[in-house]
């Protein structure tokens, strides 16, 4: 850890530009969280079953399967502020619409994931570019700080949301939560439209999308062993560890009777930890080997699996949560800041794309599959094997990736 370090973030958090946009983004994050915490526990309240509950996680990520590879090409060949703007917007309709079904009483599960849907689609389409204005707007030095700043305010939303979603629901029920996140994407739109002017952030390529550019961008980075290990890395933990996070209500529900602020408690708890690891990741240099820090802990998050499928005890449940929150950043953000340190501005968003892929493709499969096993073995034994799992991939990827070379070739 490095004194220098976190005096150099603290300088770039208070930087115009990037704090203005870090602050936004917070804001942002938060209302996302709230709506987050809110939904699985109204889709209960609903009647869904924990199938319907993998589904409609499956349908929030799944389009990342099929659609961010093209949002990558979009981020490095159309303007990112109108990529950005356009889908923001459509996606800020959908709690609006979950708000107007509560209040007329209309709200069905299937309305819900089809509202989930639209939301993945976008993210799909956008997240790359979103992903990109980090890298966009602090100097090439700066990207590692400027990614686990991001990774700061992400995970303190992850502790504001469920406690203000928490809140809210036992006030005024889950239309607040709803309501909370439709209001928070008015400030993240004014901020990109600043952040981000026409004609100024990057020159958009005249030729525009193309699939052989998309393809040739692909390749160039899965044919680097060290960046292959950091998305095999991100692709496990999502797969195995991240329906931790999706059946959590299950867990709270049937297996320690909580009630909702119990849930906004662990899922609070769970940003608490991933803003620590967040603030760890601070203190490290430009030039420090991520590897070891991502395949460490990824192997870590999958052994907190096994322990909170083993747990009998509901007061162990929070700091377990914790733990696992800490874990994930410290993996997944270590991961991508390898990605995104080692590659060009001009396939940037290419990279960023693929990151995505893996992480909300991997949570859709993830969610998915793990609902048809909760509802067939129980949320404990589908989690025991998801975690029992994920620790015998993630030391075989760790086996590969650490023997190689440790800085990867500039593309």
């Amino acid at each position: 850890m490095s004194v220098a370090a976190y005096h150099a973030s603290l300088q770039l958090l208070f930087s115009r530009r990037f704090g203005t946009f870090w602050f936004a983004s917070l804001l942002s994050n938060i209302g996302t969280w709230a709506q987050q915490v809110a939904q699985p526990w109204l889709m209960l309240s609903l009647g869904a079953s924990p199938f319907l509950l993998g589904l409609d996680s499956f349908a929030l990520a799944a389009p990342v399967l099929l659609l961010t590879l093209v949002g990558g090409a979009l981020a490095d060949s159309s303007d990112r502020r109108q990529t950005i703007l356009k889908f923001q917007a459509l996606q800020m309709l959908c709690p609006i619409a979950i708000v107007a079904l509560l209040l007329t009483q209309s709200a069905q599960p299937w309305l819900i994931i089809g509202l989930s849907l639209v939301v993945g689609v976008t993210d799909g389409l956008s997240m790359p570019s979103f992903q990109s204005i980090v890298p966009s707007i602090v100097n090439k030095e700066q990207i590692p700080n400027g990614i686990a700043l991001n990774s700061t305010q992400f995970n303190l939303s992850r502790i504001l949301g469920p406690a203000i979603a928490g809140v809210l629901m036992t006030s005024v029920g889950a239309v607040g939560a709803f309501g909370l996140n439709a209001l928070s994407y008015l400030p993240f739109i004014l901020v990109v439209l600043w952040v981000l002017p026409r004609g100024v952030a990057r020159e958009v390529d005249a030729t525009g999308f193309q699939w052989n550019s998309l393809l040739t961008n692909v390749r160039a980075v899965l044919k680097q062993p060290v960046l292959r290990g950091a998305l095999l890395t991100v692709m496990v933990s999502s797969l195995l560890c991240a329906p931790l996070l999706v059946f959590c209500p299950v867990l709270v529900q049937e297996s320690f009777n909580g009630d909702v602020s119990h849930f906004s408690l662990v899922m609070g708890c769970f940003g608490v930890g991933g803003l620590l690891g967040a603030i760890a990741l601070l203190g490290l240099g430009a030039a420090h080997d991520r590897r070891p820090i991502s395949a460490g802990f990824s192997i870590a998050y999958g052994a907190i699996l096994v322990f909170v499928a083993l747990l009998r005890v509901d007061w162990a449940l929070p700091p377990l949560f914790a733990a696992a929150g800490f874990a994930m950043t410290m993996s997944n953000t270590s991961a991508n800041t390898l990605l995104q340190s080692v590659t060009s501005s001009a396939i940037r968003g290419q990279t960023v794309s693929l990151f995505m892929l893996v992480m909300r493709g991997g949570m859709a499969l993830g969610g998915l599959l793990t609902g048809i096993s909760v509802s067939a073995l129980g949320v404990r034994h589908a989690l025991l094997i998801n975690g029992v799992l994920a620790l015998i991939a993630q030391l075989g990827v760790a086996r590969f990736w650490l023997k190689r070379p440790t800085n990867a070739e500039r593309i």
